[in-house]
């Protein structure tokens, strides 16, 4: 017998609840990724290498924001999801805007740090709190609107970031951090739901045996592995872009950041929507269905990012950067989906935390500061055109991102 439950209506205050959060994801990658547009301003005032500008912009944030997340998920589970997200707001909001205060290479890293202490308190609670707002007949639908706030987010730190970099990247971070506050207060105040049981218990104790279940597991090795390589790609190009367009093309910032903004909108948010659509048809061909769509987006960004790192004409940087923006969002759900079926009711939480460990470690501290010393030793800040031989590194990622997932769809049997 089908609980009532499962379609019960959502009431008028789960929909705000909803808004809000998806709020509070967007200036969650607002806050994030404004940086990288302003890494040419930072280094020419400050005389940073490249080097440094990857620890500031992903090492810094990477380092509190993985390593918390777990425990701040099972604060999540014990206590108040709305109080520990504002709290995480309001210290995020903060030290984003104190950024513009910083007048050292170190207290720059400080500001980013207590920014991804921050941010690593969102993504648990927020997804508890919505499981429990809604239905599970619309928890899919919902998931996906508040994933929107990364493309949103991102876009908008281009759209911002370009626009503000006139007036200095000081003045930048002041704007998008302080104002954040302000939806802390207004998540205090949101109201807690009541959490729904779930029709199978899971276990919280995990045993040296668990982890050797999934570590054992071929299919799921490759999952890891084929999407930590993409998500290495994917995310350097919101990272290093603007210094490669500013660098090498001479671009202006404000320039940059209007169609990086627009881009990231347009190709983003249907990505973000349509990618675990597109994922689940390929599922209902095989099991391995979800891994061999992931291969394709891998496989097909190859040649564009050798398009976009040798091309000179405009109209094919900006037709390359839509396709891989593209490619950046449209896995992310196929790849949450394959991590939760091959691990099982029972090990779930522990197969999201190592999948994301995985991509966020190759995505923010091998790649990026990879990319970073490859470009201070091919001497990229005084002949820019060697920094295409740095970005190299992303296609040759995609590649055999491509190759583990392939290789994965094939010893999916379950």
């Amino acid at each position: 017998m089908q609980n009532l439950s499962e379609n019960k209506p959502a009431t008028g205050y789960a929909w705000y609840a909803l808004a809000l959060l998806m709020v509070v994801y967007i200036l969650n990658f607002l806050d994030r990724t404004i940086i990288y547009i302003l890494f040419p301003l930072i280094k020419t005032e400050m005389s940073f290498s490249d080097t440094q500008l990857a620890l500031l912009g992903t090492t810094s944030f990477v380092i509190f924001y993985t390593l918390l997340g777990i425990p701040f998920g099972r604060i999540a589970d014990k206590g108040s999801r709305t109080k520990i997200i504002a709290i995480g707001v309001a210290i995020w909001s903060l030290f984003s805007g104190l950024t513009a205060y910083a007048d050292s290479f170190w207290t720059l890293f400080g500001c980013r740090v207590m920014v991804g202490v921050g941010e690593a308190t969102l993504g648990p609670a927020a997804i508890s709190l919505l499981s429990d707002y809604f239905s599970p007949a619309k928890r899919a639908t919902v998931t996906s609107i508040y994933s929107m706030g990364i493309a949103i987010g991102a876009g908008f730190a281009a759209l911002l970031g370009g626009q503000l970099s006139q007036y200095g990247w000081r003045t930048a971070f002041m704007i998008v951090g302080f104002p954040g506050i302000i939806f802390a207060a207004l998540v205090f105040f949101l109201r807690e739901p009541t959490r729904q049981t779930q029709a199978v218990k899971i276990e919280e104790n995990y045993s040296s045996t668990d982890w050797k279940k999934l570590l054992s597991n071929k299919t799921f090795i490759l999952l890891c592995f084929g999407y930590a390589l993409l998500g290495l790609a994917t995310n350097n190009l919101s990272i290093w872009g603007a210094t490669f367009y500013s660098r090498l093309h001479k671009f202006e910032l404000t320039t940059i950041g209007f169609w990086g903004g627009m881009l990231t909108l347009a190709a983003g948010i249907p990505a973000t929507l349509l990618g675990g659509v597109i994922a689940d048809w390929f599922r209902k061909k095989s099991n391995g269905g979800r891994m061999l769509y992931g291969s394709i987006l891998s496989l097909v960004s190859v040649p564009f990012w050798l398009l976009l790192i040798y091309t000179d004409n405009v109209y094919l940087i900006l037709l390359a950067n839509f396709v891989l923006l593209f490619a950046a969002l449209g896995w992310l759900g196929a790849a949450a989906a394959d991590a939760t079926e091959i691990a099982g009711v029972n090990l779930r939480g522990l197969a999201i935390a190592i999948y994301f460990f995985s991509v966020n470690i190759a995505a923010y501290l091998i790649g990026s500061n990879l990319i970073g010393y490859l470009s201070d030793k091919f001497g990229a800040a005084t002949n820019p055109a060697m920094m295409r031989y740095a970005l190299l590194v992303c296609p040759v990622a995609c590649l055999l991102s491509a190759i583990c997932l392939f290789a994965g769809s094939k010893t999916r049997q379950d």
